[in-house]
């Protein structure tokens, strides 16, 4: 009878165990949005060192926009400001 126990407390917990696995793919997970919702036509200093740029299509909630990228910043930049094709020629910019 001690050993009909057992295999049942066993039993119990094998279900409790697969069931919350399965619950747990099941979920939907939360997406954050990144993106730039606003854009700006001021220049970038030179000073300020790039890394690396991309072009975001619009797709509410965000704009269209060229995001540059430094080591800790990006910036949102509109990409019908005059200055942004100067900047992209003739760099090192990566495009991500």
């Amino acid at each position: 009878m001690h050993l009909c126990w057992k295999l049942a407390l066993m039993m119990m917990v094998l279900v409790c165990v697969t069931e919350q696995q399965v619950n747990d793919f099941r979920r939907p997970t939360r997406v954050g949005v990144t993106c730039c919702k606003v854009v700006s036509k001021g220049r970038i200093p030179p000073e300020i060192k790039l890394i690396g740029y991309k072009h975001q299509n619009a797709l509410s909630p965000c704009v269209d926009a060229i995001i540059f990228y430094t080591e800790k910043d990006k910036y949102c930049s509109d990409p019908k400001a005059r200055w942004i094709r100067q900047r992209l020629e003739g760099t090192t910019l990566i495009l991500i």
